[in-house]
């Protein structure tokens, strides 16, 4: 792989890296403020499941893809 190629391929983990930080920030925080948000809108509690089930598809998503990254790091020794 060239020079580039390596620049580029580092680059995208380290973007899929950021993305899967944001989703863990994210669903940790949907998960936190779920009570709130349902009482305060006044929605039947339901929803508050429901923001639950969404924040743990995204720690799914964020395992797998999290998992991906370090079998695709796996080989690399950082040179």
């Amino acid at each position: 792989m060239s020079r580039e190629g390596r620049a580029d391929a580092e680059r995208a983990r380290r973007r899929k890296g950021r993305m899967v930080a944001l989703v863990i920030a994210g669903a940790g925080l949907a998960a936190i403020l779920a009570p709130y948000l349902v009482a305060w809108t006044g929605l039947p509690l339901r929803f508050e499941f429901l923001i639950y089930l969404a924040a743990m598809a995204a720690f799914l998503w964020a395992l797998v893809v999290s998992l991906q990254l370090l079998r695709d790091a796996g080989g690399k020794n950082g040179s």
